[in-house]
């Protein structure tokens, strides 16, 4: 059930679907990435929208998944414009309501 969730996260994000992903945070999801850190659903939405201005185009790769009782961590190929292409670990965890409570990402390479 979880990767459906983290999945349909994905899908959402790529679509830049704010009205979905607002959907799945929780009230008190904590957000962080190699360049920022917040905390609470309007600071992430607010973070997450400044992405989806920033981006014409975003498409996502899952290349791997794992998952435990309480979150799954999934490799990501992302190309941001056709042009940018990073390789992204989001570590995501579910409360007990399967609400996203924190969103971890961490950058990579390709190789």
């Amino acid at each position: 059930m979880l990767q459906k969730l983290f999945t349909d996260y994905i899908s959402a994000y790529a679509a830049k679907d704010i009205d979905a992903i607002g959907e799945m945070f929780a009230d008190d999801i904590l957000l962080r990435d190699w360049k920022i850190s917040v905390s609470g659903k309007d600071r992430a939405l607010q973070e997450t929208a400044i992405n989806f201005a920033n981006a014409q185009t975003i498409s996502i790769d899952v290349l791997q998944t794992y998952a435990s009782d309480s979150g799954v961590a999934g490799e990501l190929k992302i190309v941001v414009n056709h042009t940018e292409i990073l390789y992204v670990t989001d570590v995501i965890q579910f409360n007990d309501e399967a609400k996203i409570s924190a969103i971890r990402a961490y950058i990579g390479r390709a190789d």
